[in-house]
């Protein structure tokens, strides 16, 4: 059976509706009583729904998009394809905001629980042999998997699914999410949360809601203290096995392959794609919309700007391949030696300024 989903979603508007609710004008010869029954990204969009771009870099994808109305700047409103109507505003991204808000009014609140309810809501579903402990919680229409075992205080937010033979830490959160089977979450870990979404502007910053999910594949161990955001239109995912240490922090979008290790104090910005087998090393980082290839290792404390190939090891900051960050250290530290003899020869020191 197909998920329900973990949002209420509100219309179908008039694409009039719509565009006043984004700031938006319609494109001329565009019929504003359309029904329009949801937001989209552009790949993903159809002839019902709305999406935006405020990036020039993804008009590729506007060129191919099926979207039934699209937010763009005023400079690429002739970009727009047939079929597809403009809906002309200088911000898309606050446009797409409000068009999330009005289509999904309670994703800035999401249901955790229902108010009054016993800790394990009636609605929840659980399979023999689940062991809930004192103090947690179980949301409405929650399905837990035989063997599983939800500790003190832990909370599972509704309509959350976790398969079978899971640990749920002390403390920790689950909320919009689908776990796997022989999934280990530690104490204080926190899923399901909105990603740090904003829509920036002088006069204040417009948060942008959240409908994404996150899933957790099968024997995944996620560390004490770890976030893992949801998705804001797409999912987050974490692959098939992967490790995940303490204090690691995953934003919105983010794909993490299959086996990866993310060590300790690790943070993974949104929309970054991780392959399979991928080593991300202590307090390391990346920036967002990048790719690391499958196989690849970053060093502790380094943090890519750029794509890293399948298989390459990635060192400093900002990251670059291992023996090009070794030969640059190593150059360093010659300088800084010869710099040091000729002070130690006498040779005066450069005056600063």
């Amino acid at each position: 059976m197909e998920h329900p989903g973990f949002f209420e979603r509100a219309g179908p508007y008039a694409l009039s509706e719509v565009a006043t609710a984004a700031g938006a004008e319609i494109a001329n010869g565009a019929d504003p009583a359309v029904k329009i029954d949801d937001v989209r990204p552009l790949f993903e969009a159809g002839p019902s729904h709305i999406s935006f771009i405020d990036n020039k870099k993804y008009l590729t994808q506007l060129d191919a998009t099926k979207a039934g109305a699209c937010l763009v700047i005023p400079a690429i409103a002739d970009r727009v394809p047939a079929g597809t109507t403009a809906l002309i505003t200088k911000q898309p991204y606050h446009g797409f905001a409000r068009a999330l808000a009005l289509f999904y009014p309670a994703a800035m609140q999401p249901m955790v629980a229902t108010a009054g309810a016993p800790p394990v809501d009636p609605t929840a579903v659980l399979e023999a042999g689940v062991m809930i402990e004192p103090g947690a919680v179980i949301g409405r229409e929650a399905q837990i998997g035989a063997g599983t075992r939800i500790a003190a205080g832990a909370v599972i937010g509704a309509r959350v699914t976790i398969g079978r033979d899971c640990f749920i830490g002390p403390l920790a959160t689950v909320t919009h999410a689908l776990v796997g089977d022989r999934v280990i979450i530690h104490s204080g870990v926190r899923i399901g949360q909105d990603g740090f979404g904003f829509a920036m502007g002088r006069t204040g910053h417009l948060k942008v809601p959240q409908i994404g999910r996150v899933i957790i594949q099968d024997d995944v161990e996620i560390g004490a203290n770890t976030t893992i955001d949801r998705g804001a239109l797409k999912d987050t995912i974490i692959g098939e096995g992967s490790k995940i240490d303490n204090l690691v922090q995953i934003g919105h979008n983010v794909i993490i392959g299959r086996h990866c290790v993310i060590v300790s104090m690790c943070g993974i910005s949104g929309s970054t794609e991780l392959g399979d087998f991928v080593v991300m090393g202590g307090q390391s980082g990346t920036v967002g919309h990048i790719k690391i290839g499958s196989g690849a290792q970053v060093g502790g404390a380094s943090h890519p700007t750029h794509d890293v190939p399948p298989g390459a090891r990635y060192f400093g900051t900002p990251a670059k391949p291992l023996r090009e960050s070794a030969r640059e250290q190593a150059m360093i530290k010659r300088l800084v030696a010869r710099d040091k003899d000729s002070y130690e020869d006498g040779t005066p020191e450069p005056e600063e300024g």
